[in-house]
């Protein structure tokens, strides 16, 4: 299983809201999420930059960012680009981390 992080950019003054939101992630994004192959997905926030920071686990050869295929996860993007850094298609702008350490 490949460990894969990522960043992304909340707006400023929108972490209550980001929080709101994923503590009621819709049912079918949890479930497009796990029949990806994607687990252990962790989302951490630097409040001093408004970098959203992201590691999961990969057996499906997919990220969390590449589901945009699906129209569920079109949707997704949707609800959430009034509170992220988003690119033209609403998805949110993602920058892959190298893993530079790793301790098991």
């Amino acid at each position: 299983m490949k460990r894969v992080a990522f960043k992304m950019k909340l707006k400023p003054g929108c972490k209550a809201e980001y929080i709101r939101r994923h503590n009621a992630v819709w049912a079918e994004i949890k479930e497009l999420i796990r029949q990806s192959g994607i687990s252990d997905y962790s989302i951490f926030l630097d409040e001093e930059t408004n970098t959203l920071f992201a590691v999961q686990k990969e057996s499906g050869g997919l990220s969390s960012q590449q589901l945009g295929d699906a129209a569920i996860q079109q949707k997704w993007w949707d609800y959430m680009s009034d509170i992220m850094e988003t690119n033209p298609d609403n998805s949110p702008v993602s920058v892959p981390l190298e893993e530079v350490f790793y301790l098991e």
